[in-house]
């Protein structure tokens, strides 16, 4: 029969309390035991002088008799000088497995993607201002116009200023000139009108043997 030195659990849930016992290799772990050989409690401090209990004549004498004690009694045993424990050489130890290996391409890949996305993004938004602005100093869109059209509708109109005529009245003005000319001056009208009164003196006396003789002898 295999013997073990080992640890079998006890205590309550998240509160483990194990007993060092000597036990067949086949039976379960918390299951009959041969011997109680001391108790470990993980709920000290590692300095508590409580924490690994060991009975040390009992374990050496298991130890003669052929019992092979577990890794981690191995270490109680080293810590108080029973039986030296030999280092152990486990490269692969630290190595992943193959799901957490393809887990971590599959974080780095998306910390990729997500490190190159700024970039890309920043790139088409240049592009599209790019274009916008090409787009703007080219010709005029539909949009543009619309957006015109509705500014000067809704602009009130501005009344427009009637040009002076100029020409038109400069082109008047002669036949007003005319008419005035053409009209006799007040002044000359009266001296025409005085004119044959002044000059009545001046007129022949009638002759005999003329009608102007003739009436003026019949009235006489």
């Amino acid at each position: 029969m295999a013997l073990a030195i080992r640890l079998s659990r006890g205590g309550a849930k998240k509160r483990p309390y194990y007993r060092i016992v000597v036990a067949d290799s086949r039976a379960p772990r918390d299951g009959r035991f041969i011997e109680k050989l001391g108790t470990y409690n993980p709920l000290l401090a590692k300095d508590s002088p409580e924490r690994v209990k060991l009975d040390s004549d009992r374990i050496q004498h298991w130890l003669a008799v052929g019992a092979q004690p577990s890794d981690r009694v191995l270490r109680f045993l080293d810590a108080a000088g029973i039986r030296e424990r030999t280092a152990r050489s486990n490269p692969k130890k630290a190595e992943p497995g193959e799901k957490a290996k393809e887990r971590a391409e599959q974080r780095a890949a998306r910390e990729a993607e997500a490190a190159a996305a700024p970039e890309e993004t920043q790139e088409e938004a240049e592009a599209v201002i790019a274009e916008e602005v090409e787009a703007a100093t080219a010709e005029p869109t539909p949009e543009a116009e619309q957006v015109a059209e509705e500014v000067s509708e809704q602009t009130p109109p501005v009344a427009e200023e009637t040009p002076v005529e100029e020409p038109a009245a400069a082109a008047e003005a002669p036949p007003a000139e005319e008419a005035a000319a053409e009209q006799p001056d007040a002044t000359d009208v009266g001296e025409s009108a005085e004119a044959p009164a002044e000059g009545a003196d001046d007129v022949a006396p009638p002759t005999e043997g003329s009608p102007e003789s003739a009436s003026e002898e019949k009235a006489e």
